[in-house]
């Protein structure tokens, strides 16, 4: 095993995303990258690949060294493969057929069933795409895998299994993983870099204690800048009463003094590094409340999956003003169909016998794919047209949501997963519902997004049925958690013993 080292490396698109960054990764090493959404996580990826070049510095590779990079998003060209097809076509075509036994040893290892393996990539879901582009990676051997987001679209389970299969079976590499999961990072990684475009920082921990680190490190950086700022106003005063003596008496030895303190306040100045701020972009909800008590009640429903089949009946379902509902199950149980049944409920309150709406409850939506957003307009007409809130308004809300006055005029469907993540959030709010359904809320959203969407769906006091497979966020924000079983819904008492279930 090899390494691969960093020197001075700056990436400037528009602005600098992260500059001067020097680091070394070699082996047995478990990088987390940790920054905003469009903060440089995937174009250093790429250039650690060398599919990209950085803007400045040098990035020195042993020789020989083998580098796998997983991308986010499956090669059109693979989908209408067979899953099994698609991994062995990672492979030399003059190794593709006597290698071949690998590609069944990998999908053993990520406990792919056998009618599976056969199926169009395509047909297949997000989960097993994501799952299937990992092991396009492994299969070549490399000697660093690099990881891009590695957990989207991963139900709970698959996510699981993938920190085991990269405790167990991929502990021999060095991996670069870029992820807004905290527990992944915590669960994966070994040392921590943040990507920042002034001065990006390391620590030689997993995510949460570089974060206790990370802050103690800007609490010092902020008290060393304050104490400057302090020094230089100092000097400019008494280069301000030097100078006025000199004028006064006529002393050119004043006037040199004067002068030489000045050039120190310069320099102190300019010395001073600027106070770290996240990048822009205010995740934030409403709550336009009422005084009803039950705001939804659900009595001998059965959900359905799309097909018509039956997936699970409701018995008995009361939600309170102030609930926070966290919805759990293996993937396929039927938690999204849920969200979607109590959705046209509440904008049919008529239409769907033993589910009942409070005439005081106003919805807020959104769909863990952010089909509720249209394509083809974009994010100014969108917000404009759908909340009347007048141009200026309008452009005023998307920019406190980060969206610049360009990225506003590009169609939705042209915008990054975590922008249009970041564009359905906004429509919630600007709905001003007093009833949250979400399912994946998190999805694409950054570190910074969800902390901030914790606290928002805490501070409002929101009422909410939520599906996540965040564990940090369902610790969070639960007070009540309703497990989807075998054909049956049930509550209990938190979601740790389904975790554990889950992690075997």
């Amino acid at each position: 095993m090899g390494s691969i080292s960093l020197r001075n490396i700056t990436i400037i698109a528009q602005t600098p995303l992260f500059q001067n960054l020097t680091l070394t990764i070699g082996e047995r090493d478990r990088l987390g990258l940790v920054a905003g959404n469009g903060a440089g996580k995937s174009t250093l990826l790429k250039c650690l690949a060398g599919l990209a070049e950085p803007t400045t510095g040098e990035i020195v590779r042993s020789r020989g060294l083998k580098l796998a990079l997983v991308e986010q998003d499956m090669p059109g060209n693979l989908l209408d493969l067979s899953l099994h097809e698609a991994i062995c076509r990672a492979l030399p075509p003059p190794e593709q057929d006597v290698q071949e036994w690998r590609v069944d040893v990998i999908l053993d290892e990520f406990e792919a069933p056998s009618d599976l393996r056969d199926r169009p990539v395509r047909a297949l879901s997000g989960g097993w795409q994501r799952l299937a582009l990992i092991a396009r990676a492994w299969v070549t051997e490399p000697d660093l895998l690099l990881l891009d987001e590695p957990t989207n679209h991963l139900d709970l389970e698959k996510l699981l299994l993938l920190e085991r299969w990269l405790k167990d079976v991929a502990d021999r590499v060095p991996v670069v993983v870029a992820s807004h999961d905290r527990d992944f990072l915590d669960a994966c990684t070994s040392r921590t870099l943040f990507l920042r475009p002034e001065e990006s920082v390391s620590f030689p921990h997993p995510y949460r204690r570089a974060r206790e680190l990370l802050e103690a490190h800007d609490a010092a950086a902020l008290a060393q800048r304050e104490k400057t700022l302090r020094e230089v106003k100092r000097l400019r005063e008494s280069a301000n009463e030097l100078r006025n003596i000199g004028i006064n008496s006529g002393s050119d030895a004043a006037h040199v003094k004067s002068a030489q303190i000045r050039r120190r306040a310069e320099q102190l100045e300019q010395g001073v590094r600027a106070a770290h701020k996240e990048r822009p972009g205010e995740i934030r909800l409403a709550n336009r409340g009422t005084h009803a008590k039950v705001l939804l009640s659900v009595e001998n429903v059965v959900v359905q999956a799309p097909d018509g089949r039956n997936l699970f009946p409701i018995p008995k379902l009361e939600v309170a003003q102030g609930d926070r509902i966290v919805v759990l199950g293996r993937n396929g149980t039927g938690k999204s169909q849920l969200i979607r049944l109590l959705h046209r409920a509440m904008l049919q309150p008529d239409g769907f016998p033993g589910i009942r709406i409070s005439p005081s409850l106003a919805p807020g939506y959104i769909d863990q794919d952010m089909r509720q957003l249209p394509e083809k307009a974009n994010a100014h007409d969108f917000v404009l047209s759908q909340f009347r809130l007048g141009d200026q308004r309008s452009r005023a809300v998307l920019a406190e949501a980060g969206f610049s006055i360009e990225r506003q005029k590009l169609p939705i469907g042209r915008l990054s997963p975590g922008q249009k993540a970041r564009l359905g959030l906004l429509a919630l709010r600007l709905s001003n519902p007093n009833f949250y359904l979400m399912d994946e809320p998190t999805n694409h959203v950054d570190i910074p997004g969800r902390e901030q969407l914790e606290t928002e769906i805490l501070d409002s006091e929101a009422t909410c049925i939520v599906v996540s497979h965040d564990r940090s966020f369902v610790k969070t924000v639960g007070t009540r958690f309703l497990l989807i079983d075998r054909g049956r819904i049930r509550e209990i008492d938190g979601p740790e013993d389904f975790f554990r279930t889950l992690a075997g």
